[in-house]
C-alpha cells in the first residue's frame, strides 16, 4: 500500500515539474521576442553560477539574424551550499545586489564599450518574481571562443589592453546604479573575513588600505572581478572580450590590474614579468586616454596609480588571508609585497 506521504511527495514533484516547464516556455518566449527568432531551443548549460544561484545556458535559434544566444538565469536558492563554507545573510544580500548591479550595467552602461573593450551585447533583461534573466550575445559565435587556464605573455597583454581601454572609457564617471566601491572583495562587504584573520597587523591596516584606494584622485569604473576566467579570447589570440559584471563599480584601476596579474602569474612569474606588464598597461591606458579624454593628466594619473599598485595587491591579500588562508593565490611574493606596504604606512 502506498502511503499518503509518498503520494504527497510525488504530487509536489509533479507540481515542480509543471512549474519548471511553464518557466522554460516563458523563457523561450522572452528569448524569441528579444532576438526576433521564430523558435528558440534550450541548449547546453555553459556553467552553473557560484553557490547554486542559477546557470548560464545557450539557446539555439531559428529564423533570427544570429544562430544562438546565451541566457544568464539567476534564481536565488532556498538553501545555499557555498563551496568554501562561507554563507550568511550578509553574503546572500551581497550576491542579490551583485545581480541587480549586473542588470543595471547591461541596461545603462555596456553600450559605451567598443571593440577595444569588447563585452557581449545585451538583447534584453527581465525580472520574473525572484528570478533574473539576462539575454546576451553568444561570444563564441562572435569570434571569441577560447577560454584559457594557462596563458602566454601576449594573452595577458591582451587582457591588460582591454582593462586599459575600459578604464579610459569610464574615467571619472559617477557609478549610478552600480557598486559605489567596485570589486567583490572590498572591505565594507568583507568584514566577517576581516574579523577571523590571524594577522593582527594586517587587520589593523585594512581600513587604511581601503581608504587609500577609495579616495584616490583618479577614479574610474573597474570590472571588479577581472580574473582570467572572465576573459574570452579570439581565435587569433590578439583580442579579448570580458564577461561577468556583478561587481562593477567605482575605484582605482589598479585593483583590476593587481587581481588579473595575480590570477595569471605564479610568484616567480610576477617577480620576472610584473614590471614589464605594468608598463604595457600604462602605455595602453595613455593611448586610450588621449583618444577618449584629452583633459586627463596622464602623467599625474600614472604617478598616482603606480604608487597604489602594491596597495591594491595588499588589499586583495587581506581578503584572501581572511577568506581562505590556504588559497593558491597566497604566495611568498604577495606576502612580501604586503609586508612592505604595511611597513610604509
Amino acid at each position: 500500500m502506498v502511503s499518503d506521504d509518498v503520494i504527497f511527495r510525488a504530487t509536489e514533484k509533479g507540481r515542480e515539474m509543471i512549474v519548471a516547464k511553464a518557466m522554460h516556455t516563458q523563457w523561450n518566449d522572452i528569448v524569441m521576442q528579444a532576438s526576433g527568432a521564430d523558435s528558440a531551443k534550450r541548449g547546453d548549460v555553459i556553467q552553473t553560477l557560484w553557490s547554486g544561484y542559477g546557470e548560464i545556458v545557450r539557446y539555439e535559434l531559428s529564423g533570427a539574424e544570429m544562430d544562438s544566444l546565451v541566457v544568464k538565469h539567476v534564481q536565488f536558492p532556498s538553501q545555499v551550499n557555498h563551496p568554501r563554507g562561507w554563507h550568511n545573510d550578509h553574503a546572500h544580500q551581497r550576491k542579490v545586489k551583485s545581480y541587480e548591479v549586473e542588470m543595471a550595467w547591461y541596461h545603462d552602461w555596456a553600450m559605451r564599450c567598443d571593440e577595444h573593450c569588447r563585452v557581449p551585447h545585451c538583447y534584453a533583461s527581465e525580472t520574473i518574481a525572484d528570478e533574473h534573466l539576462i539575454i546576451l550575445e553568444d561570444l563564441d559565435a562572435a569570434g571569441f571562443p577560447l577560454r584559457k587556464t594557462a596563458v602566454k605573455l601576449q594573452d595577458i597583454q591582451a587582457c591588460l589592453a582591454w582593462l586599459a581601454n575600459f578604464h579610459a572609457e569610464f574615467m571619472a564617471v559617477e557609478a549610478v546604479n552600480l557598486w559605489p566601491v567596485g570589486s567583490y572583495w572590498h572591505l565594507a562587504t568583507r568584514l566577517h573575513e576581516l574579523a577571523v584573520m590571524d594577522d593582527d597587523a594586517l587587520r589593523d591596516a585594512a581600513p587604511v588600505l581601503d581608504s587609500m584606494l577609495n579616495n584616490c584622485r583618479y577614479q574610474t569604473l573597474i570590472h571588479g572581478d577581472a580574473k582570467l576566467a572572465n576573459f574570452c579570447f579570439a581565435s587569433n589570440g590578439q583580442a579579448v572580450a570580458a564577461v561577468d559584471f556583478q561587481y562593477i563599480g567605482a575605484g582605482c584601476g589598479m585593483k583590476d590590474v593587481a587581481y588579473l596579474l595575480g590570477s595569471c602569474l605564479s610568484d616567480r612569474e610576477q617577480m620576472c614579468y610584473e614590471a614589464t606588464l605594468l608598463n604595457d598597461y600604462f602605455a595602453a591606458l595613455k593611448l586610450a586616454l588621449q583618444n577618449k579624454h584629452s583633459a586627463v593628466d596622464c602623467a599625474a594619473l600614472e604617478t598616482e596609480w603606480r604608487a597604489l599598485f602594491t596597495v591594491a595587491q595588499a588589499d586583495f591579500y587581506r581578503f584572501l588571508v581572511g577568506w581562505m588562508p590556504t588559497h593558491w593565490k597566497i604566495n611568498d611574493y604577495n606576502k612580501r609585497i604586503t609586508q612592505a606596504v604595511l611597513a610604509r604606512l
